[in-house]
């Protein structure tokens, strides 16, 4: 039989979602494992490991292995293997600044790995500070302006009941610890992006949550001071670039003042 086939090409997209699900999966594991071992196995008395648990419960992680890793990380089962973590600049395609964080059992295979990549890339590893001096450390929370109605009856769903934007906002002005919002879309859906100093991110998280409104996410971000603009064949090479640091199994975020 001749022609393009459908089926081998929704075969192929399917393998590349899983492959990418994997690594995504992976890392959380590696997270949630660190988190615990840093601060206890009980996410109620350790903020950073309530928000990576939030966040491997939105993208599907299974229980039993978010479980698993926190018992890792507690000393039940483990393997003995520890993580650190290290952070690593550098310049990509462009002139573009990369901020990468990493989690590693192992920092010579990481520094190794992370500096053939940076060549690979058409950029160069830095020194520390050549470029995290454009980048301010904050705390991220994404929020729908809404909240979620219960269900009047048993077995009946809750509902979502959106608000007008600048009464939400009026609300979180009374939450200790933000330092501003901006408006956002999501999915079609009206949303605010609340900024704090990262040490405070889980507190202003818990006390938005407490308020009844929906969180979407809540994670620590690097943010730029400065932007980068590039086009053409330039933005490509620099997009890709970014694509290729992420893949890397012991890097957890990667960060850059690319427009």
């Amino acid at each position: 039989m001749s022609g393009h086939s459908k089926w081998s090409t929704i075969k192929h997209k399917k393998a590349a979602n899983d492959a990418k699900k994997g690594k995504v999966f992976s890392k959380l594991s590696t997270q949630i494992t660190h988190a615990a071992r840093q601060g206890g196995g009980d996410p109620e008395m350790n903020p950073n490991l309530r928000l990576y648990i939030d966040k491997a419960k939105s993208v599907g992680f299974p229980i039993d292995r978010i479980e698993k890793a926190i018992s890792k990380g507690t000393g039940e089962g483990s393997d003995g293997t520890t993580f650190e973590e290290a952070t690593y600049e550098g310049f990509g395609p462009g002139g573009i600044q990369i901020v990468v964080d990493t989690l590693t059992d192992n920092k010579n295979r990481t520094v190794s790995d992370l500096r053939k990549l940076f060549e690979e890339i058409g950029g160069r590893m830095g020194d520390s500070g050549s470029v995290s001096w454009n980048f301010d450390t904050k705390g991220l929370i994404v929020l729908r302006a809404g909240h979620m109605k219960k269900a009047e009856k048993f077995g009946q769903e809750d509902t979502y009941e959106s608000e007008n934007r600048e009464e939400v906002m009026m609300s979180l002005m009374e939450v200790d610890g933000i330092l501003d919002i901006y408006e956002t879309e999501l999915d079609g859906m009206e949303g605010l992006e609340v900024y704090t100093e990262y040490n405070n991110l889980a507190k202003v998280r818990d006390s938005i949550s407490s308020l009844g409104y929906v969180i979407e996410d809540a994670s620590i971000i690097k943010e730029p001071k400065n932007l980068k603009s590039l086009s053409g064949t330039e933005l490509e090479k620099a997009k890709d670039a970014l694509e290729r640091l992420e893949d890397n199994d012991d890097v957890q975020n990667v960060w850059s003042d690319l427009a």
